[in-house]
């Protein structure tokens, strides 16, 4: 080396090894520089990663309490329902429900989000367990009420022909022997030929001529109801046959032991006859 404005030349011997040291911590110092900035462009990328799981996490948050409320809104409609479902059930005489879950526990969730999520599975779970509670209840008093429809159906309901009624229901004196008998229905005298209708639906049991009731049509109702029409002109119906109430089966006649034109008149429950003038 020589230096400005000097002509005395200067000479620096560097041993081979030391160029070898300084090329090894050149390369360290590269190497170490790199990972200074791997570490903090992985430090920045962690920070936004955090930062948006951060928000997605608030906002999950938010969605899980606007469900817990949507909940809540829910139960107390639940609750409301609970209250008609035992009105309606004690209108039925039909027992007290199953106690439900839904016991009226409130107030904000917990800071921590797997006691939220927790707490929000185990409303989720009352409200489960309170809507089977109910749909079983709802259909226990469907079945109830469908069979008090049919029930309803079943009854004899309304006069079987239009006429006078010349004979009632219980004891009284035989128009033949004399003697007190027991009138087992009600005699309504018409015209002959005047239309008789089935007092309420069923099958016809018997459509035939039977001693001492002439011309008969017997049917079958459900629920142990049974309805006679006898001292029939002519019969309109078989044997098996499903009629509706209202339908005509028969006409007035004076077949049997009558002693002019009308129709008798049964209604029967289990055989056992009964006033026909309280399902008139």
């Amino acid at each position: 080396m020589i230096p400005e404005g000097s002509h005395q030349v200067r000479r620096f011997a560097v041993r081979r090894w030391w160029l070898g040291v300084a090329s090894v911590l050149g390369m360290a110092l590269l190497f170490g520089a790199a990972l200074l900035v791997y570490d903090y462009a992985r430090i920045r990328i962690d920070h936004s990663e955090l930062k948006r799981l951060r928000t997605e996490n608030h906002l999950r948050l938010a969605e899980l309490r606007q469900l817990t409320e949507r909940l809540e809104g829910l139960r107390q409609e639940l609750i409301v329902l609970a209250q008609n479902d035992a009105k309606v059930r004690v209108m039925a005489k039909l027992t007290r429900p199953k106690a439900d879950a839904l016991t009226g526990l409130g107030g904000p969730l917990e800071e921590d989000p797997a006691e939220e999520f927790s707490e929000v599975q185990r409303r989720i779970d009352e409200i489960m367990r309170a809507i089977d509670l109910h749909r079983a209840s709802q259909e226990e008093v469907h079945g109830l009420l469908s069979d008090e429809r049919s029930l309803l159906g079943s009854k004899p309901r309304g006069w079987p022909t239009r006429g006078l009624v010349t004979s009632g229901f219980g004891m009284r004196r035989s128009p033949f022997s004399g003697r007190p008998v027991m009138h087992e229905g009600i005699d309504i005298a018409a015209r002959t030929g005047t239309p008789i209708y089935a007092t309420a639906g069923g099958i016809v049991s018997r459509a035939e001529t039977v001693a001492g009731y002439g011309k008969i049509v017997i049917i079958d109702h459900g629920y142990g109801f049974q309805t006679y029409y006898a001292h029939n002109s002519k019969i309109h119906v078989k044997v098996g046959q499903r009629v509706k109430r209202g339908e005509k089966i028969a006409a007035v006649g004076n077949t049997g032991r009558s002693t002019g034109p009308h129709v008798h008149y049964e209604v029967r429950r289990n055989k056992v006859p009964l006033n026909p003038k309280k399902y008139i």
